[in-house]
């Protein structure tokens, strides 16, 4: 199948929308192939904003005027206990709010951006989108994260070498339990350092000791920065003196 085939199909569809390569091309190929599409982007605190100016502003240079839906997600306690299966919970509680709102819009289909490169075995939140009869066109017509970000580039889309984002819940190992104030001290160290050069890595943390994955081509940075990020750290409330740098593998699958 391929998804000019896929959108003569289904022609009515709600699109569960991050803003990240996968959903910005699958909105653009929706629209493309003469769809009736509607962008639902869930607000949680495991989205930094700059992910929401990034959806917004895709969708709007597609003349989408997406839904926005805020979602209180740590009031969930099983996604806040954060386990290992974590985002089989996340996920059924930001599908389960789209399903909910796409219906009552009149919407009876609903996407998601997984693609075939990402590993149905590894995924927990997959079952979650199985069980909520979420279709995946993009896993389904077999196109690879590669495939796409060339079909977006090729599209004009500025989503099309963006770097794999992963939520802010990813920063702490499971287990840890979730807080608001955990997030918010990841997300004010990574725009911190984004502000200051670093792109495509990590703040990780295991309790109070924090974490920096950086590429290869950005570890001379950490090096000349090594005070400034330091103090970035100290300010957002982590104990720097016990700082670990890594190497950040960006050949495997995004974390």
């Amino acid at each position: 199948m391929t998804l000019k085939e896929f959108f003569e199909k289904y022609n009515r569809l709600a699109l569960g929308f991050s803003g990240g390569v996968d959903s910005s091309y699958l909105l653009w190929a929706a629209l493309h192939y003469g769809a009736e599409v509607g962008a639902y982007y869930v607000s949680t605190a495991f989205q930094p904003e700059f992910e929401k100016r990034d959806a917004l502003r895709l969708a709007r240079s597609l003349g989408v005027s997406p839904v926005i839906i805020e979602k209180d997600i740590l009031s969930c306690a099983e996604v806040a206990a954060n386990p290992k299966d974590r985002c089989y919970y996340c996920k059924r509680q930001i599908f389960g709010a789209i399903s909910s709102r796409a219906l009552s819009d009149g919407y009876t289909v609903l996407l998601d951006g997984t693609n075939a490169s990402d590993d149905a075995s590894d995924r927990p939140g997959m079952r979650a989108l199985q069980e909520l009869s979420v279709l995946s066109p993009l896993r389904m017509c077999g196109l690879t994260k590669e495939e796409i970000r060339r079909k977006s580039k090729e599209a004009g889309l500025f989503t099309w070498n963006k770097p794999a984002y992963a939520c802010l819940a990813t920063r702490t190992p499971a287990g840890e339990a979730l807080t608001a104030r955990i997030l918010r001290r990841t997300e004010q160290a990574e725009t911190a350092l984004h502000e200051l050069g670093f792109r495509d890595f990590r703040v990780r943390h295991s309790r109070e000791i924090p974490t920096i994955e950086v590429t290869a081509g950005q570890m001379d940075l950490l090096s000349t920065e090594r005070e400034r990020v330091s103090a970035i750290l100290r300010e957002c409330g982590y104990d720097e003196s016990r700082l670990i740098t890594k190497l950040r593998n960006t050949a495997g699958k995004p974390v």
